[in-house]
C-alpha cells in the first residue's frame, strides 16, 4: 500500500470517465500518494506530506510543516492546506466517507504495483461479460432450485467497482469507528470535558478523516484484487447486479495455463451463484451484514492507548493518533455472547462460500476441464486473503474470511446426495434451518437429522401481524368518528 496513506500528496489527473489515471509527474515514482507497495501497508509517514512536491528530504517526515514552507510553491501550499482543512472542518459521521472515495479513486488511478493501470470496460468486453453471465445462469438451472438473481450482468472497471461498493462498506465500518469516536471524547476527564470541547470536536474530526483514509486505501487496493461483487462472501453491489472485472479477471488467470474464456465462466459462475442467493432468500443479507454489526457492537477500544496518543497530541504531528489507529486498538471483549457472535458470522459466511463452491462445482465439472484447478486456485485465495483484507481485520477488529469453506462446501455436497438439490435449498427458507457450526463438525449428524417445520410458525405469525394492525385501523377509525 502506499507510504502516503493520508493523501496529502496532489493526486493523479483522471480522465472524464474517472477510470484511468496517470500522474502529471511521472517521476513521481510508484510509492507516492496512492500508490500501492509493499511492506507496512499505511506507511511510515501516515499523514502523507513527503507526498507533495518538494518533500522528498528527510526533514518533512519530522516537521512536515517546516518543510513545507521551506520547499513548496504557493499552489502547492495551498493544496496541502485545502485537504488539512477538509479534514479538521470533517463534521459528518464516524467515517470521512468523502475523503474515502476520494483517496479509493486516488490509489485506482495509480494503478496495481505489477504497473498494470486501471481502463474502461471496451463493448467487447462487456459482450464477454453479459455471454459469459447468461451461460452461467443456464448451467446453473441444473445444479440449484434457487432461480436466476441476476436482472443484470455489467462489467466493471476498478473505479466502477469502488462507486458500486461504498455504501456496503460504510454499512460495514461505520459501527466500530463510531465506537473510537464515542472513546476520544471518553477519554478526557470529566470536569476536563466541557472545557476541551473543540479539542474533543477537532480528535472526532481527526478520527473520521483518519478511518476515511485507512478505509479508502484498502477499498482501492482492493479493487485492484476482487474480480466481482462477491469476492469477500458479502454482497458488496447493487442487488440483481452480477459483476465482473476483466482487468482483474484477466490478471487473476494470467499465470493459470487457463484459456481466458474458461477463467471468466467459472468466475461469472461464482458470481451467478452468490446473486442467486442473496436475490431468493431475503433475510441472508441481512443476517450477514446483522452479524458483522453484533460482533461490532462487543468490540471494546483499547482506551490505554487511546488515552496515551491523546496525552501526546501535538497539531504538528497529527500522525501519532493514527499509529494508536492503525496498531490495532480493538480487542473481542471475552465474554460468552461475543464468542457466539463471532462463531455466528464465522458459521454464516462459511455456509454462503460453501453453498456457492459445491453448486458451481456441480454445474461445471463436467463442463469445463479446467473445474478442479481454478475450484482450488479459488479457495486458496479465500483461505489466504490479501494485504487490503488485513487492513479491514486491523479496522474493524474482524476478518472477513469463512475459516471453514471446505467443511460447509462438503456438508453441502453431503445433503445434496441424500436430499437432493430441492431438499438441500429448502434449508435456506429460514435461518434456524442452516447447519451450526456444531454440524461442520458432523456432517452425517446433520444430513440425516429431520429438519423442523417452519411453515406453520411463519404463517401463525403472518396472521397474528395482520390481526394487529386490523384492531390498530379499527381503533384509528373510532377516534375519528368520535
Amino acid at each position: 500500500m502506499s507510504d502516503t496513506p493520508f493523501g496529502f500528496g496532489l493526486p493523479p489527473e483522471e480522465p472524464d470517465n474517472g477510470d484511468e489515471g496517470k500522474k502529471k509527474d511521472p517521476a513521481g515514482g510508484g510509492q507516492g500518494s496512492g500508490g500501492q507497495g509493499g511492506g507496512n501497508p499505511f506507511g511510515a509517514n501516515p499523514f502523507g506530506f513527503g507526498g507533495l512536491p518538494g518533500m522528498g528530504g528527510p526533514g518533512g517526515a519530522d516537521n512536515p510543516f517546516a518543510a513545507m514552507f521551506g520547499n513548496m510553491n504557493p499552489q502547492d501550499l495551498g493544496a496541502a492546506f485545502q485537504q488539512l482543512g477538509q479534514m479538521l472542518s470533517y463534521e459528518g459521521g464516524p467515517v470521512n466517507w468523502d475523503m474515502a472515495k476520494q483517496i479509493a479513486r486516488q490509489v485506482v488511478a495509480q494503478g496495481t504495483p505489477d504497473g498494470t493501470k486501471d481502463a474502461s470496460v471496451g463493448p467487447a468486453e462487456k459482450a464477454a461479460v453479459e455471454e459469459a453471465v447468461r451461460l452461467a445462469d443456464l448451467w446453473l438451472d441444473q445444479a440449484t432450485s434457487l432461480p436466476s438473481g441476476a436482472s443484470t450482468a455489467v462489467a466493471w472497471s476498478r473505479a466502477e467497482w469502488v462507486e458500486a461498493t461504498l455504501p456496503a462498506w460504510k454499512q460495514l465500518v461505520d459501527p466500530v469507528a463510531e465506537r473510537v469516536g464515542t472513546a476520544m471524547g471518553d477519554v478526557l476527564p470529566q470536569e476536563m470535558q466541557a472545557m476541551a470541547g473543540p479539542l474533543i470536536g477537532m480528535m472526532r474530526s481527526m478520527g473520521g478523516a483518519m478511518f476515511g483514509q485507512q478505509i479508502g486505501q484498502a477499498v482501492g487496493v482492493l479493487a485492484g484484487e476482487v474480480v466481482g461483487s462477491t469476492d469477500v462472501g458479502l454482497p458488496l453491489g447493487p442487488a440483481g447486479k452480477a459483476a465482473l472485472l476483466p482487468l482483474n479477471v484477466a490478471a487473476f488467470g494470467k499465470d493459470l495455463g487457463v484459456p481466458a474464456d474458461e477463467v471468466r465462466l467459472y468466475l461469472a459462475l461464482r458470481e451467478a451463484a452468490h446473486q442467486r442467493l442473496f436475490a431468493h432468500v431475503p433475510w441472508l443479507r441481512s443476517h450477514l451484514f446483522g452479524a458483522v454489526e453484533g460482533y461490532a457492537r462487543g468490540i471494546k477500544v483499547d482506551t490505554s492507548k487511546l488515552e496515551e496518543a491523546v496525552g501526546r497530541l501535538d497539531p504538528t504531528h497529527p500522525e501519532q493518533l493514527q499509529e494508536a489507529l492503525q496498531q490495532g486498538m480493538f480487542q473481542p471483549e471475552d465474554t460468552a455472547e461475543q464468542k457466539a457472535a463471532l462463531a455466528r458470522l464465522e458459521t454464516a459466511l462459511a455456509l454462503v462460500e460453501g453453498w456457492v463452491d459445491a453448486v458451481v462445482h456441480e454445474a461445471a465439472k463436467t463442463r469445463l476441464t479446467s473445474a478442479d484447478a481454478l475450484r482450488e486456485t479459488l479457495r486458496r485465495r479465500r483461505a489466504t486473503g490479501g494485504p487490503a483484507e488485513q487492513t479491514f481485520a486491523t479496522l474493524i477488529g474482524l476478518q472477513l474470511r469463512p475459516r471453514r469453506l471446505r467443511d460447509a462446501s462438503r456438508l453441502w455436497a453431503s445433503l445434496t446426495d441424500a436430499r437432493g438439490v430441492d431438499g438441500r435449498d429448502a434449508l435456506w427458507e429460514h435461518p434456524d434451518m442452516l447447519p451450526t457450526a456444531t454440524d461442520l463438525d458432523d456432517p452425517d449428524g446433520f444430513v440425516h437429522r429431520e429438519q423442523p417445520d417452519f411453515s406453520e410458525l411463519d404463517k401463525m405469525l403472518g396472521e397474528a401481524a395482520r390481526g394487529r394492525a386490523e384492531d390498530a385501523s379499527e381503533d384509528d377509525k373510532d377516534d375519528t368518528d368520535k
